[in-house]
């Protein structure tokens, strides 16, 4: 859900070079419980915020783990975090998660689906571009790399359209949006809050958004393989919060707007607005997406399809391994204990 802030695995080499701790290392109760703390990595997007409602809720010290939160204005800089290792779980497009590991980012895996864009992205055209088929020869700007990237891809091949067929403006989504309201580019891909700016060119509007494509672009809690290995139950209480926090918001939701509008910086009012177009995705979506399968809906299907968008644009220099990355193992277990 990248910029957004940019949504865009940049600078990995640079960030495998800076490798931090991945936990703070805690002691060991007398009940022999683990009091090791988890670092865990989100950003300034409101499919992630959700996690400051964890935090301020006490629901992390409820389910019994110990959980630093690290947040990132910049998305880029926290997945960046978690390919060196510096994070020990962090928020992250499924794109991104399969950029960083062909990448040679630290083994992670996901282990729940937070969100999925139904409609907050958006390919945004100036006036007379009323259809997909008017972008033929036209400059389009998006974020190289990124999971607007992939999806513009399926946009323009439900046009029968390719990449070769317009004029790829590659600039990040901020910059993008500028172009594109200044009218060097005839339209641009983009997201909350950026879409805002965009509509406010005269005559401009959106022609394409991910509610005709809803399972295309998911975000994702990704966790790294030592956690999983060394420290299972700990990533159990960790799904068992973001469940625990989606049901608090769900009962609460007037408390709930107030601090996530105050982490985004909106009013509170304003913040369904601020998020419209995402949906949280819920404990049985989970197990339904996680379920192997061949349509869109299924989330290994996902990954092979953006697996092959990566190596066939030359965005990765191997095929992303997709084998044993989607971990069902503990929303199942967070559905069964409910």
């Amino acid at each position: 859900m990248n910029s957004r802030p940019s949504r865009l695995l940049t600078g990995l080499v640079c960030a495998l070079a800076l490798v931090g701790v991945a936990a703070t290392a805690g002691c060991t109760d007398e009940s022999g419980g683990s009091e090791e703390r988890i670092t865990l990595g989100y950003g300034a997007f409101p499919g992630w915020l959700p996690w400051k409602v964890t935090e301020e809720q006490g629901i992390f010290e409820e389910n019994g783990v110990n959980v630093e939160l690290k947040y990132f204005e910049s998305i880029t800089d926290g997945n960046n975090a978690m390919a060196s290792g510096a994070l020990d779980a962090n928020n992250q497009t499924l794109n991104d998660t399969l950029s960083l590991l062909s990448g040679g980012a630290k083994p992670h895996k996901i282990v729940t689906i937070s969100d999925t864009s139904t409609g907050a992205d958006q390919l945004i055209a100036r006036p007379g571009i009323g259809s997909l088929n008017d972008l033929k020869g036209k400059k389009i700007a998006v974020e190289e790399g990124i999971i607007s990237h992939y999806w513009l891809a399926l946009v323009l091949e439900e046009a029968d359209l390719t990449f070769d067929d317009v004029q790829l403006e590659l600039l990040t989504t901020d910059a993008g949006t500028a172009a594109f309201v200044n009218g060097q580019v005839d339209a641009v891909v983009n997201y909350p809050p950026f879409t805002t700016t965009a509509l406010e060119r005269e005559g401009a509007r959106a022609i394409s958004t991910t509610a005709e494509f809803p399972n295309a672009c998911s975000d994702h809690l990704a966790v790294s393989d030592e956690l999983i290995k060394n420290r299972p139950d700990d990533v159990q209480a960790l799904v068992n919060s973001w469940f625990d926090t989606l049901d608090w918001i769900n009962d609460n939701k007037q408390a709930a707007n107030e601090i996530l509008a105050e982490q985004a910086g909106v009013p509170a009012e304003d913040y369904d607005s601020y998020a419209a177009g995402l949906s949280m995705s819920t404990l049985q979506q989970n197990i339904d997406a996680f379920t192997p399968g061949t349509t869109p809906k299924n989330l290994n299907f996902q990954a092979d399809d953006i697996s092959d968008f990566l190596t066939d644009t030359g965005l990765a220099e191997r095929r992303p391994e997709t084998e044993g990355l989607i971990v069902d193992t503990f929303v199942k277990a967070a559905a069964a204990e409910r």
